[in-house]
């Protein structure tokens, strides 16, 4: 049995062990979602990537592999590799106990068109229909539409990532993100998980993640990949 530790290295290929086995696709020993519901992929031997990645692209347009430190190896034939993004692992660390003044909202199923059109304005390119299946998601409304969001993405037996903190543009700077973030992190603390997220390196939210109570603990890279 892995330890926590090693989940948090690796933690694409331990949700789809535990929590979201039900949405495994497997290529040889490399890991990939249900492209419906996300299109990240993972795994531990770089040698099976360039096979598998051939396999996957059969079925999804564009695709990530997510990695500490390795490097996916490709077939150039069939898969052309887009970008890197350098990105960073945060866990949990400290409860910093934020005053929620907002209504904060679960969104149900009927939601789910106005979650996926947030995050495209805000993050086109980051989110599945199929995603809101992966966990739960908060919602703070204003003049009667949905204006800001959190979600559950990646878990496991020991952990549950905070994802999808996005907000509408002309609803930015009202402290939505920081409340969410706060609310989300404690919902997932009593269910005796830790919460963990991720971003990419450079990005100004990680400021606003330490403040509330999160700090960096490792890499986290994000290969993207789209079919030739």
């Amino acid at each position: 049995m892995k330890n926590l530790e090693d989940k948090l290295k690796n933690p694409v290929w331990y949700s789809l062990n535990e929590t979201h086995k039900k949405y495994l696709i497997e290529f040889d020993g490399v890991q990939f979602y249900r492209p419906n519901v996300n299109i990240f992929g993972a795994f531990f031997d770089e040698e099976k990537t360039a096979k598998a990645l051939n396999e996957y692209s059969k079925i999804a347009n564009k695709f990530f592999l997510v990695s500490e430190n390795q490097v996916p190896i490709i077939d150039a034939n069939h898969v052309i590799l887009e970008k890197k993004i350098n990105g960073c692992q945060m866990v949990f660390d400290h409860l910093i106990d934020i005053e929620i003044t907002e209504n904060i909202v679960l969104l149900s199923k009927e939601y789910i068109d106005e979650i996926y059109e947030l995050i495209w304005l805000v993050m086109p390119g980051f989110y599945q229909k199929g995603g809101f299946e992966m966990g739960k998601y908060y919602g703070i409304f204003k003049d009667n539409k949905l204006v800001s969001i959190t979600g559950q993405r990646m878990q496991t037996d020991d952990f549950i990532e905070v994802s999808g903190v996005v907000t509408h543009p002309e609803y930015t700077k009202k402290g939505y993100a920081k409340q969410l973030v706060t609310y989300t992190t404690k919902e997932i603390l009593k269910e005796r998980k830790l919460p963990i997220l991720h971003t990419n390196k450079g990005n100004p939210a990680i400021a606003l993640y330490k403040k509330l109570g999160y700090k960096l603990t490792r890499d986290m890279n994000w290969w993207l990949f789209s079919r030739k």
